[in-house]
């Protein structure tokens, strides 16, 4: 032993870099273990399985301590005990029945009138003329009650001991886990927050959080309560097969020899439920593919009606999963009948062979017959219930494996060490020498190369270049984030490699674009800077950064919250605390990182005044965009492909015309064309304004993604200058507008969650009127189930019907009973094999029936829908497709099978009192008194599991706030060098769920202890009044064990009905959430028959004062007043830039929408009022990216019109129509072309003429052209527009395009901005107008 223990003790020195006082030896744990003959085996299986999970089960303990090991090996020892108690059990089990039957054998000796005893032997009264050998019977011995009392004491003694046993094993083992796992999280935090920000380049924080909560726990699952509730299940396998051997081996090798059809037949029906569920999944994943092609394209199937057709195509699909689903009930129903028979048999077996040995070979007794009997069945059964540990165990080590990998990673930079020179005194030089650098998370791309330079001390140097050119890269080098490939940094002549990180990066006070404040006060966040600072140190810092008067305007001045991530502030607020910050710690070296790009110009001019302030003196580096920012800084040094490329200052770059120069002319006429925009655009200036506070206070995020933010915000700032007519500038830019879209869906996302719960769960009789028309096989299951229930008693009646036998003084007849009895056991498993069947069967018919039809009516639902509801993140595609899959096979947890436990458990009980109340109402009130402790042990250990769960999760979320606060802003922390303050945060905020697991492994240890015991107890207690009966009433004592079994059969019954209950309370809210589904009326309903049609539909459109905004963003307005009106036969074009609204009055022509105000008239009719599929019928829609199903040409142009069957002569016109027809020809397959998943299979100008054939063939009297062709090159585009011209022949069209070409002979062309019509006429009137229209045509630039 001591050799392993010193090579293990090596082992754990390379550890020494924790600051742990632990000795963190591997001890060898749980010496109990090795005691048993399976521990050998297990270790060697574990070094074969370690190939794939790497981390042995024993190595899981590597961080316990002395006291943990030694909680550990006394809660293996008590287990051990624990599992060895109900052999024992069996032991005095065995006593007790040879003590009925002797004393019932007696009795009925003592009833013969001519015998009685005399001298403690029976003898004849009249005479001795019977002299037989064995007459000499002894009698008077057995006091029946006193044995049994005995007996009762035995069994209460045992209870007792396993309350105890069974408190101690779950209790040490789950306090040492809680501190083990203690331990882990505290090391996986520690070390977490010591590496390098390269390897979070590399790790997405969401998972280091997961990991944080989830695979610890799955860590705890491994060496808690389960390690010992293992040793003691695999006692009890031992001890009752140990058992079994010592008293019987006969019978127990006879038992044995049956056993491996049962395994066969369990494997059987694993393997093939198994493939089947995989066949059925494929099925569904078939149906599955269906929908979600079906919700993806959902525009295109609401414009051409193709609702009711695709539920039809999505109904045929799920009718394989239907039938395979069948298939797997049946072979679930034969092989659970198939265990139930031979289960039975195996009774009939050994019964009949253990009374053979008992009554002929007079080997055992008959409590020795039953002693092997049950040490057998409890051993299998409790091996059954070990393996589910095995499982935990496994996604223990799983999970380990990563975890462990972390904790004993090395750190490249790390910035907790201590090593390192700390200056005395820093001039602040610093200088590149040939730096190379990539990084780590894309090494393939060069970021810096060969880069040279020196910013000086004291100097203020600006960094000026395009996005991607390496600015932002050098400031993080300077913060020694990462190190340089190749070449050196260094700091007054030292390379920045050899000094302390933690004193270099003090030195060092950062402003970010996006900075990033913690969610606590405004004088906390100021104090990050230095810890040491008092309250005039902060006060002076907020006054240097322009801070001190918003700050001494709010209600709590400094003690302000500022909300999470800084949410509460704006962010000119923000970025002067984030300055304050920076200058609190006095730094020698302050770098500006677009400090005051995501401003508006007020803000931007108090923090510039700011940050102009606080230069003097300390080496500055900026780096900017706005040459406000630049132009009065010492040196200019411009970036180029990782290089510097000029250094001087502004003027001297202005002469040489380099990168500086190009920059700003672009950007001074920038400016010249923002202001004129602003002039003509005040109105809608005043629309835009209030968006930059709100979309500030928006935005947060990590640094990453303020990183990505920055580099796309330069990279417009440079594009804006090129095209200099877009009035978004006035916005801060996009990327920030859409920004808060992003942080709304994961607030939704989170609401979602919520939405959930909030559903009130359905009743059981609406589901089961969708399972109506199954009534007969319900029926016929429920028959099935009744008699499965029915059996359990039964074999109660049965077993205490053998004990029985074996009192009775004619040997004969006792075997003649026997026989008896065996054949009624096989009839039974007989009979229990085709109800078994019959349950499976029928519940699985129904069930699958139920699954399928609310799939489809669901389906249907969803089509129904309108449009806007499809926009909601909660109704995207994937979700309604998981939806669809998962709520309505939940939903068979309510009806089918569930039906059939619940009949099979209520039979059991119900024939189970029946039985036990005829034979002795006395004995049966006693045991009834202990059911509700029984249910009471069993409910209290569930309630007791997910309580503390609830409870521990919520102790873990506020840890959990911290570490994600911590990890998500790791690059901010780093800066201000406070990772230690947060590992403290976090540990103090372990402390509550570590003390509440202390706490609940005692409460759990004691109802664990209280489950397990009572059953002892209830023994003793029945035991001793049957004997009691026995002796006064002349009970007999069969009857006594028949009672007993049956109400202990009934009362596991009750149990497993119990154990239904989730099932079906899942069932309950799925279905709910799908009737919710189902019950939501449509704003815009398809399927009704209601609202206006006439014939002579003539297609003239008026928009009268058109108000729109998206129902998922209500904030943002996109029509704002239309009016336009086109005549029958007109074309209407609509030009504008992006985002006008160009688009969104084509949706509200389809009706996929109504507008907020104003009204769609069509001929005349209110579009409000118009059927919706008569309205939709009109209308024919070619889009700019054509949604075509994976089906062939022919049936995608048979698509158009839904209402009628097409013949071939319609679809091969209409594509002639569409300069589709030779193209088709010309495949090998023609019209029956498949044209792959969303139209794969073929070129853009192909798909694009499919969907015009595919609007023609409806002969449609609207025709709507978004953006049909500007997809396309030019080849294409001509075809494509020569069809677009016939088709538009006679009908009233509008187009929507960006290439003059496709615009110019419209009868009407609208210019579009802001959602309202700027001016609208004919191509000429427009271009004599020299008004917008002209100037886009003049600078012939694309429409955008």
């Amino acid at each position: 032993m001591s050799v392993t223990l010193k090579s293990i003790k090596k082992l754990g020195q390379e550890n020494s870099s924790f600051e742990s006082h632990e000795s963190d030896d591997l001890k060898n744990q749980k010496k109990s273990e090795n005691n048993k003959t399976s521990s050998n085996n297990a270790k060697s299986k574990g070094n074969d399985k370690g190939d794939s999970i790497r981390v042995g089960f024993f190595q899981l303990f590597r961080f316990a301590s002395c006291s943990e090991n030694c909680l550990m090996i006394f809660g293996g020892l008590a287990a051990v005990i624990h599992g060895a108690a109900q052999p024992c059990m069996l032991l005095v089990f065995g006593l007790m029945i040879d003590t009925f039957i002797l004393y019932d054998i007696e009795s009925q000796e003592l009833r013969d009138p001519n015998k009685a005893c005399i001298n403690n032997t029976i003898m004849w009264i009249n005479g001795s003329n019977h002299t037989d050998a064995n007459a000499t019977m002894s009698c008077g011995m057995l006091d029946i009650e006193s044995e049994m009392t005995r007996f009762a004491a035995y069994y209460a003694g045992i209870g007792c001991s396993v309350l105890i046993l069974g408190y101690f094993q779950i209790c040490f083992w789950v306090t040492a886990a809680a501190r083990q796992i203690q331990r882990i999280r505290k090391l996986y935090f520690r070390k977490v927050m010591r590496m390098e920000i390269g390897w979070f380049d590399c790790t997405s924080v969401g998972e280091l959080n997961t990991r944080m909560s989830d695979d610890i726990n799955k860590i705890n699952d491994a060496i808690a309560d389960q390690v010992g509730i293992f040793i003691q299940r695999f006692t009890t396998f031992v001890a009752g097969f140990l058992l079994g051997f010592v008293n019987g081996w006969k019978l127990t090798l006879v038992i044995i020899a049956v056993s491996p059809l049962i395994g066969i037949g369990a494997a059987l029906m694993a393997l093939a439920v198994a493939r089947l569920t995989g066949r059925e999944l494929l099925a569904y994943a078939k149906a599955g593919a269906v929908a979600d092609e079906v919700l993806s394209g959902i525009r295109t199937i609401a414009a051409f009606g193709g609702e009711l057709k695709e539920v039809e195509r999505y109904d045929k699909n799920l009718v394989y999963a239907q039938r395979w689903g069948i298939r797997k009930g049946i072979i679930m129903g034969f092989f659970t009948g198939y265990l139930w028979f031979i289960i039975f048999l195996c009774y009939a077996l050994a019964f009949w062979y253990g009374s053979k040995l008992v009554l002929e070979e007079e080997e055992y007794s008959p409590g020795n017959l039953l002693q092997v009997f049950f040490g057998v069945l409890v051993g299998a059964l409790s091996l059954g219930q070990a393996s589910p540990c095995l499982q935990a165990f496994a996604s223990g080590r799983g999970a380990a494996t990563t975890i462990f990998e972390t904790i004993d990673k090395k750190p490249k930079i790390d910035c907790m060490s201590e090593e390192g020179y700390k200056l005395d005194k820093v001039k602040g030089e610093i200088e590149f020498h040939n730096i190379t650098f990539y990084y780590p998370s894309r090494p393939e791309v060069k970021i810096l190369d060969k880069l040279n330079m020196i910013i000086k001390s004291g100097e203020t140097t600006a960094f000026v270049g395009p996005s991607g050119a390496g600015k932002s890269t050098t400031i993080q080098l300077i913060q020694r984030f990462y190190d340089p490939s190749e070449g050196m940094v260094t700091l007054d002549g030292h390379d920045i490699r050899s000094l302390n990180i933690q004193w270099l990066r003090s030195l060092i006070g950062i402003v970010e674009q996006e900075p990033v404040l913690f969610a606590t006060t405004i004088a906390e966040n100021i104090r990050f800077g230095q810890d040491s600072a008092t309250m005039d140190d902060i006060i002076k810092a907020a006054k240097e950064a322009n801070a001190y008067n918003f700050i001494m305007e709010l209600p709590q001045k400094f003690d302000t919250m500022v909300g999470e991530g800084g949410g509460q502030m704006s962010g000119g607020q923000k970025q002067r605390i984030a300055i304050a910050r920076a200058l609190v710690r006095n730094p020698r070296i302050l770098l500006l990182d677009m400090a005051t790009s995501a401003l508006d110009n007020e803000s931007e001019a108090t923090v510039q005044e700011a940050l102009d302030k606080v230069r003097f003196g300390r080496t500055t580096i900026s780096i900017a965009h706005r040459l406000s920012t630049i132009k009065n800084a010492d040196v200019i040094i411009g970036f180029e492909h990782g290089r510097a490329v000029e250094r001087g200052t502004h003027d001297e770059l202005l002469e040489r015309k380099g990168v500086y120069f190009t920059l700003v002319t672009l950007q001074s006429q920038g400016d010249k064309a923002l202001t004129e925009m602003e002039k003509e655009n005040t109105e809608s200036k005043e629309f835009e304004e209030p968006k930059l506070e709100k979309v500030q206070s928006f935005k947060r995020g990590s640094y990453r993604s303020s990183l990505r933010a920055s580099i796309r915000q330069r990279s417009r700032s440079q594009l804006s200058n090129v095209v200099p007519d877009t009035p978004f500038l006035t916005v801060p830019d996009t990327s920030e507008a859409l920004q808060p879209q992003y942080e709304e869906t994961s607030k939704t996302k989170k609401e979602i969650i919520i939405d959930d719960d909030d559903v009130e769960p359905a009743p059981v009789a609406r589901i089961l009127k969708y399972n109506a028309p199954e009534w007969p096989y319900m029926l016929l299951g429920s028959i099935g189930a009744a008699v499965n229930g029915a059996v359990n008693p039964l074999y109660a009646l049965l077993f205490s019907q053998i004990l029985g036998t074996f009192s009775l003084p004619d040997e004969n007849e006792q075997r003649n009973q026997i026989n008896g009895i065996c054949v009624l056991f096989v009839l039974i498993g007989a009979i229990s094999f085709l109800t078994q069947f019959l349950q499976g069967y029928t519940f699985a018919k129904s069930g699958e029936l139920l699954t399928r039809r609310l799939r489809k009516i669901g389906f249907q639902a969803m089509l129904g829908q309108e449009v806007g509801w499809f926009d909601d993140p909660k109704n995207s595609p994937g979700a309604l497709t998981t939806r669809l899959a998962t709520d309505a096979s939940q939903v068979q947890g309510a009806t089918g099978s569930q039906i059939g436990m619940i009949v099979n458990s209520l039979t059991n009980i119900g024939v189970a009192i029946i039985i036990a109340f005829y034979f002795s109402w006395k004995l049966s009130l006693v045991i009834m008194c202990f059911l509700p402790f029984l249910a009471l042990s069993g409910a209290l250990q569930a309630r007791m599991l997910t309580g503390f769960a609830n409870q521990d999760k919520e102790a873990m979320e506020s840890a959990g706030r911290i570490s994600s606060e911590a990890l998500g802003n790791i690059r901010t922390i780093a800066g201000i060098a406070k990772e230690k303050r947060f590992i403290e945060m976090y540990e103090e905020q372990l402390e509550e769920p570590y003390r509440s697991a202390i706490k609940k492994a005692n409460v759990y240890g004691l109802c664990f202890g209280f489950s397990q015991c009572i059953v002892f107890i209830a023994n003793s207690v029945s035991y001793r009044y049957g004997g009691y009966l026995v002796e006064i009433e002349g009970l007999h004592y069969s009857f006594v064990f028949r009672v007993i079994s049956a109400i202990v059969t009934s009362g596991t019954a009750l149990g497993r009905a119990s154990s239904y209950t989730p099932d079906y309370a899942k069932a309950k809210i799925s279905a709910a959430r799908f009737f919710k589904l189902v019950d939501r009326i449509p704003k815009i309903c398809v399927y009704k028959n209601e609202g206006e049609k006439w014939n002579d539909f003539k297609g003239s459109i008026d928009f009268m004062d058109c108000k729109f905004t998206y129902p998922t963003r209500p904030d943002i307005q996109v029509l704002n007043g239309l009016n336009v009106s086109v005549k029958p036969g007109q074309t209407l074009a609509f030009v504008g830039s992006s985002g006008c609204g160009k688009s969104t009055s084509v949706q509200l022509l389809e009706r996929f929408y109504d507008p907020d105000k104003g009204k769609v008239m069509i001929d005349g009719h209110n579009s409000k009022n118009i059927n919706v599929s008569f309205l939709r019928s009109k209308i024919g829609i070619v889009s700019q990216e054509p949604v075509l199903f994976d089906c062939s040409i022919a049936d995608n142009i048979k698509y158009g019109d839904n209402s009628k069957k097409l013949t071939m002569d319609q679809v091969t016109e209409a594509a002639k129509k569409a300069q589709l027809h030779d193209f088709v020809m010309g495949l090998p397959e023609k019209y029956d072309t498949n044209v792959g998943a969303h139209g794969s299979q073929l070129s853009r100008g192909q798909k694009q003429r499919i969907a015009i054939a595919r609007a023609v063939i409806r002969d449609p009297k609207i025709l709507l052209l978004d953006e049909a062709t500007s997809a396309l090159d030019t080849e294409s585009e001509k075809t494509v527009q020569a069809a677009l011209d016939r088709a538009r022949e006679g009908r009233t069209c509008i187009v929507i395009a960006h290439r003059l070409s496709t615009i110019q002979n419209s009868d009407i062309i609208a210019v579009m901005s802001q959602g309202i019509i700027i001016e609208k006429g004919t191509h000429e009137e427009l271009m004599e107008k020299k008004g917008a229209y002209y100037k886009l045509v003049t600078t012939g630039a694309p429409i955008s």
